[in-house]
């Protein structure tokens, strides 16, 4: 058995083979030999089947089995060569080529991906100026008034009117698909502002216009995308009992005020509430500071400066991820088009090449910044953050932790918070400085 391994740079190895017959006659033997002692064959007592049974009733597999041993004999052998660690290779390593000869050797090529090492220098230096984001009093003052406006009470409006855009109406529903009623479709008084896009697209527009004590039927179509499998995409009718209008009342901004909204802080005042919604502003402007300005910036010097080779087949997974995505937006013509000429495919990946290049190299430098800073996120606080956040959206967190895994999303939610992590840390340490 000959191999010959190339290391083509620090994250790229070629494994070049060829695995002679009497290699795979001598493996196949072998494992034929120990099927036959687990094997349970009708004629013979079990551990006591002939090899040349078992050889002739499963001779595709133990083949392929024969096969496979030789070529992990090679890719170990190349490996201990290259005194490369299993804990550096990155998945998988993928067999690229596999010729059988009229002489029954098999030609082999092995491409190996490795952890690219990364020397991120001085990179403290490279962070861009930061400044302290300013609060001003009328960003305080349009806070609270937003705060008063949310939660005042409502009351009935003085005069009897139609409906209109903004109204807080009360209404009785029920809906209806294929004149039957469904689970949830149900309610009776119930509050709702139009225009808060609460409901189904299409429902709250048709309340404008109605007057009190007015019945109506609705008729919209559930989202395509709806939760319920068993309504999505489906035409809803709604028997409507409009009953009443309600707007805000006023409140008064004073100590009171702020008891009402700092409900944990008994003897909080309005100066209080100023003060938790400024600290709360400039977190906010601080965020949005260093994740749409600064980050990029940095990351683009980052990138520029950083010289390290990239595995090839992590940069042809985000060629793959980013292609599959923009074939799910084409049409059924330009699908066509595709199907009928690989080579538009072929373009399209060429296309895409470079900033996969770039995404992946930004992906391996916050990898290492975040370890170079001891910055981590364990699997619990990714949960907690997607629990906390589907509570926030009224969904059940369950459901939501199970659809991410399904859909093998929390790598990239928790790769993501570590890059928000270990970013807002080298950023708070500039600020200070």
């Amino acid at each position: 058995m000959k191999f010959t391994t190339k290391q083509i740079d620090e994250a790229n190895i070629l494994i070049e083979g060829n695995l002679s017959k009497e290699i795979i006659d001598k493996n196949l033997d072998k494992v034929a030999k120990q099927t036959a002692k687990t094997l349970d064959i009708q004629g013979f007592r079990k551990g006591k089947v002939p090899v040349s049974i078992v050889k002739q009733r499963y001779a595709k597999q133990l083949t392929e089995d024969a096969q496979n041993d030789a070529i992990k004999k090679v890719l170990d052998d190349s490996l201990k060569e290259l005194d490369v660690k299993e804990d550096s290779i990155i998945g998988e390593p993928a067999v690229s080529k596999f010729d059988k000869k009229e002489n029954g050797d098999i030609e082999i090529e092995i491409k190996v991906s490795c952890k690219p090492k990364i020397d991120l220098g001085d990179y403290k230096t490279l962070i861009p100026e930061v400044t302290k984001q300013v609060v001003k009093d009328e960003e305080v003052s349009d806070k609270i008034n937003e705060l008063a406006k949310s939660s005042a009470p409502l009351g009935k409006i003085k005069t009897k009117r139609t409906a209109k855009d903004k109204d807080f109406v009360v209404i009785d529903f029920e809906g209806f698909v294929d004149g039957v009623a469904f689970e949830g479709g149900k309610a009776e008084k119930y509050t709702l502002e139009i225009g808060s896009n609460s409901f189904i697209p299409g429902f709250e527009e048709q309340l404008i216009g109605m007057k009190y004590e007015e019945q109506k039927d609705i008729t919209i179509n559930f989202p395509k995308e709806y939760q319920s499998k068993d309504l999505a995409g489906k035409e809803a009718v709604f028997k409507i009992t409009f009953h009443e209008i309600h707007e805000k009342t006023s409140v008064n901004i004073d100590d009171e005020f702020a008891k009402s909204i700092l409900k944990e802080d008994k003897d909080a005042t309005l100066d209080t509430l100023k003060d938790k919604l400024k600290e709360q502003i400039q977190a906010e402007k601080k965020q949005t500071y260093y994740k749409d300005e600064l980050k990029p910036k940095y990351l683009e010097i980052l990138t520029s400066s950083l010289s390290f080779a990239l595995p090839n087949s992590v940069v042809d997974q985000e060629v793959n991820h980013v292609l599959n995505e923009q074939v799910k937006s084409m049409s059924e013509d330009e699908i066509k088009v595709l199907q009928e000429d690989s080579k538009k495919i072929d373009e399209l990946r060429d296309g895409l090449k470079e900033n996969a290049h770039k995404s992946v190299k930004t992906t391996f430098i916050v990898d290492a910044l975040a370890k170079s800073e001891n910055v981590d996120i364990s699997d619990q606080e990714v949960s907690q953050i997607i629990y906390y956040e589907a509570m926030q959206t009224g969904q059940n967190p369950q459901d939501v932790l199970k659809q991410y895994q399904d859909a093998g999303y929390l790598p990239v939610i928790k790769m993501s918070l570590i890059e928000e992590k270990v970013i807002t840390k080298l950023f708070d340490e500039k600020l200070t400085k």
